[in-house]
């Protein structure tokens, strides 16, 4: 039989009671859409999303928030980073309506990102209109997040950036189950084989920073790179991509977040001091 003095089930007792009362960090995104929303002053609009749940805290109180304005002066030309490692090939994935967002995730393997010797594999591609992101004071048309994450669950993301101008070419491939995602009511699709190489990355430069999921429970140190080059998008696959959502995240971009003093990293192939 084993004895337990009082005071070692005391301190069982207020160790239980701790983790009862602290939240668990969430590494990837809410997937129910209808605890949160988009509309600035709603209930439950991004300025009360840390309030919704205990384990949202971070959208509130975390001091490493995304997205941010990616302003010139607070832009370091940091060479050593080096050229994007991505080594990504084709597999089997879904087209999810998560009400929030239009999402493709990937069921196989569907390779990885090397970022200072961690690799992290691609999951899903999802779209924020208008862009999350800003550069320079500046939101364009639409963002791509490609998200991954590593072995012991840390997240990086890629984030690519549209203006309206040609259509491009990932979306056109998915256009005909991204109309019918919207107008079936179904929640997801089998799409098949999807080559995330076609996700068209313009050029080797981008911006680097540490911030956090820009939906609940925006997990912090996630580490963002944003590819400098905008690309383009049709008008008519940004609209296709809002009216597959619901009313209230036909305008899904979180709100830009403070900079808390960070800096944003910017790797140039071609720099001259």
């Amino acid at each position: 039989m084993i004895t337990i003095s009082s005071s070692s089930l005391l301190h069982i007792l207020l160790l239980a009671l701790f983790f009862s009362l602290c939240p668990i960090a969430k590494p990837q995104e809410v997937e129910d859409e209808r605890e949160f929303s988009y509309i600035v002053g709603s209930p439950n609009g991004p300025e009360h999303w840390g309030d919704l749940h205990p384990e949202w805290a971070n959208c509130s109180r975390g001091m490493m928030q995304s997205p941010i304005d990616l302003a010139y002066e607070r832009v370091i030309v940091d060479r050593s980073l080096g050229k994007l490692r991505r080594n990504y090939k084709a597999t089997n994935a879904t087209l999810k309506n998560r009400g929030h967002d239009i999402m493709l995730e990937w069921t196989g393997d569907a390779g990885n990102l090397l970022i200072n010797g961690t690799v992290y594999f691609l999951k899903q591609v999802h779209w924020h209109s208008p862009s999350e992101h800003a550069i320079n004071g500046t939101r364009y048309a639409l963002e791509a997040h490609m998200v991954h994450q590593s072995q012991n669950k840390k997240i990086a993301v890629i984030g690519i950036i549209y203006k309206i101008g040609t259509a491009d070419p990932f979306l056109q491939e998915l256009e005909d189950e991204i109309q019918q995602i919207g107008t079936s009511g179904m929640q997801e699709i089998d799409v098949g084989v999807v080559d995330p190489n076609h996700i068209k990355v313009v050029g080797n430069e981008y911006y680097r920073y540490m911030g956090s999921l820009t939906t609940p429970p925006c997990t912090e140190y996630v580490t963002w790179t944003i590819i400098k080059k905008i690309g383009t998008v049709s008008s008519a696959q940004v609209n296709l991509l809002r009216d597959a959502v619901d009313d209230n995240a036909m305008n899904n971009a979180r709100p830009l977040q403070p900079t808390n003093g960070r800096y944003i990293k910017l790797y140039l192939q071609h720099f001259r001091a």
